[in-house]
């Protein structure tokens, strides 16, 4: 564990956001170079980077097993999001500190902290697995530029594999093992509305001059009814989960909702946040409070994030997002939408022989029962790699808990976490050795 310690430390100091928009800064770069150093350095053969369609960059290797033992293929991604407002948060966010039993800083969990129970593991093996051993570690997973998903496809043989482990998701809660089983997909545009040519004086204009933020905001209010589920028209909102169940305690405390202030949607936590899709505004396009004028507003942006529950079609989804606000648009202003990348729900293995050694895996190194839980996040490359290479078993697990808030300020990681996820990861290949050995 303190080379876990130094290896995290090293990774967050690295401010790797990437943004396929903008020049990469230089952290991204020197953090895939480390990537390779420290992978090769625990004996991974050939660990490569590639540039991929995004321009973000892939790493890549591989360790060979005994003859005829199966493939793992090791997922991680090696980005991470903005920092946010310095001021927000309680130690510098690209210096791992510990505090109160945890280690903060960007990406100590999401998804560095990952890499951790990797590069951990391995070494635990010294170097001599008893499966072949794959890597891949995606540069552009935060931004959803589909860098590695149109990789994937283009390099099978880098990446076939009986069984692939996906570590970018948690634990219910610290301690409770717990295999991520369904994924909602993503489906996000931007909206713009425009009516007028330019700002005019909200007292010789307002009250008649039609003003475009207000036309947005009415827009953007029809997403949620009263009880706050999401009310996109032609878009089922009623599914079930049937899963492990989500106490609103504990939701509350894990989404940090203050007393007093209610939770959306009339179904259970389960199916709010794992189930149904869900619609959320990530941004507006409109002059701040501070430093605003009086005046009629002529255009207004608005960022819309969709969430899309396994068995929806994402694209069918963005569709009935932009028909509905079109719909929906007040006093004939004129709308546009920019449709940005789609992502496709997805459903992790429940069974198998690779499932059933991950499971008897955690289960060992944690000492209790394994969970299964939903994500209400998304992973579309877990999709890609399904249809790539369909007779592998896919599983989702890793070091993110609620508590780690990741994508917020003061993400942070519990070392326990890393810890246990190593051992089990290390237990997992050779278990899974084991039973690929009886079934022949």
């Amino acid at each position: 564990m303190p080379r876990a310690r130094q290896d995290l430390a090293e990774m967050v100091a690295f401010g790797s956001v990437y943004d396929p928009t903008r020049p990469p800064p230089p952290d991204c770069a020197e953090m895939v170079a480390w990537l390779q150093t420290a992978f090769t350095e625990i004996g991974v053969h050939d660990v490569a980077a590639h540039v991929t369609a995004d321009g973000s960059q892939a790493v890549t290797g591989h360790i060979p097993g005994p003859p005829g033992a199966p493939t793992v293929l090791l997922y991680f991604h090696h980005d991470v999001q903005p920092a946010l407002d310095p001021a927000l948060w309680d130690s510098p966010a690209w210096t791992l500190t510990e505090r109160d039993g945890r280690w903060y800083g960007r990406g100590a969990a999401d998804c560095k902290g990952n890499i951790a129970v990797h590069l951990t593991a391995l070494r635990a093996l010294a170097a001599d697995p008893p499966v072949t051993v794959k890597i891949i570690g995606e540069g552009s997973e935060e931004q959803g530029s589909g860098g590695l998903e149109d990789f994937v496809p283009k390099h099978p043989e880098l990446l076939a594999a009986d069984a692939i482990l996906i570590l970018d998701s948690g634990n219910i809660e610290v301690g409770r093992p717990t295999l991520t089983t369904s994924l909602r997909g993503i489906a996000n545009i931007v909206v713009g509305v425009e009516t007028l040519g330019s700002a005019m004086h909200s007292g010789m204009f307002g009250g008649a001059a039609p003003d475009a933020l207000a036309a947005l905001i009415a827009m953007l209010a029809t997403l949620r009814d009263e009880h706050g589920n999401t009310t996109v028209r032609g878009l089922e909102t009623d599914q079930a989960w049937d899963g492990i169940d989500y106490p609103e305690a504990q939701f509350r405390s894990d989404a940090t909702v203050l007393d007093g202030v209610g939770v959306l949607g009339t179904g259970k936590i389960a199916e709010m946040v794992w189930a149904r899709p869900a619609a959320t505004v990530l941004g507006i396009d409109c002059p701040p409070v501070v430093g605003s004028s009086a005046a009629v507003q002529p255009s207004a942006r608005a960022r819309i994030n969709l969430r899309v529950p396994p068995g929806m079609d994402p694209q069918a989804a963005q569709d009935a997002l932009i028909a509905h606000l079109t719909e929906v648009a007040p006093w004939d202003v004129r709308v546009s939408f920019e449709r940005e990348a789609i992502g496709a729900p997805f459903s992790g293995s429940t069974s198998g022989p690779a499932f059933d050694a991950l499971t008897r895996s955690l289960g060992a190194a944690y000492g209790r029962d394994v969970e299964q839980q939903g994500q209400g996040g998304s992973i579309p490359l877990c999709t890609v790699l399904a249809e790539t290479f369909p007779d592998a078993e896919i599983m989702l697990f890793g070091v993110e808990e609620p508590r780690c808030l990741i994508h917020a300020p003061n993400e942070s990681v519990d070392p326990t976490e890393i810890e246990n996820m190593a051992v089990a990861e290390a237990l997992f290949l050779h278990d899974f050795a084991r039973s690929a050995a009886a079934l022949d």
